[in-house]
């Protein structure tokens, strides 16, 4: 699919929702798209929100991308075009809040568990309901074992990558995988970048063989 027909398939600006929990990586996976966004010759805003970050809770960040200008940082509610969510159960809250029926989803299905479900004081919804919940709310669905896919480089904690990887070779943006490439080696220093770019190059690989849901 060529850029200038992705260009068309979206309303100004494009919102890119990127939601799981603190300390999976959603903020640098929204830092690295935004240099995606402005090195191909676009706007970025970047807006974050925070639950209890340090103890596991909810962040959500917004990437929204524009031809034309700048927009405020936030998503409207409702207003959601891709959702990237690392975490199962907060991308079935985040649909609830900015999702629609047009919304496009990749979703790692591996859960976090909060301390709640830890400590035995509440109960953690099966994964397959979450999913099924959010395949019934939304345009499309990629399920992504991305985890997985970060576990074949050594390092679970960065399926941030993978993701932003299932990104790039989902056609769901205008932007070329050269681009993703680019911006994740530009965040990283030797040591850590080929790891990083591997991660980036599995997901990119993956969703290619995955039709969505």
């Amino acid at each position: 699919m060529s850029r200038r027909l992705l260009e068309r398939m979206f309303e100004e600006p494009l919102n890119v929702i990127i939601t799981g929990v603190g300390g999976q990586g959603n903020v640098l996976a929204s830092k690295i798209l935004a240099t995606v966004a402005v090195e191909s010759g676009f706007y970025a805003s970047v807006g974050e929100t925070y639950g209890a970050a340090q103890r596991g809770g909810a962040v959500m960040s917004h990437v929204r991308i524009s031809k034309d200008g700048q927009y405020g940082p936030l998503t409207p509610q409702g207003k959601g075009d891709i959702i990237l969510g690392f975490e199962p159960v907060e991308c079935l809250r985040t649909i609830g809040s900015f999702g629609n029926k047009k919304t496009r989803i990749i979703v790692n299905p591996r859960p976090i568990y909060p301390i709640d479900v830890l400590s035995g004081a509440t109960e953690y919804p099966h994964v397959d309901s979450v999913l099924q919940a959010i395949r019934e709310l939304v345009s499309s669905v990629y399920v992504v074992e991305a985890t997985e896919l970060a576990k074949e480089v050594g390092a679970p904690i960065i399926q941030n990558m993978a993701m932003l990887g299932c990104l790039a070779g989902a056609g769901l943006t205008p932007f070329e995988y050269e681009a993703f490439r680019e911006a994740t080696s530009e965040e990283f220093s030797e040591k850590g970048r080929a790891r990083n770019l591997r991660a980036l190059e599995l997901g990119y690989e993956r969703i290619k063989t995955l039709k969505p849901l």
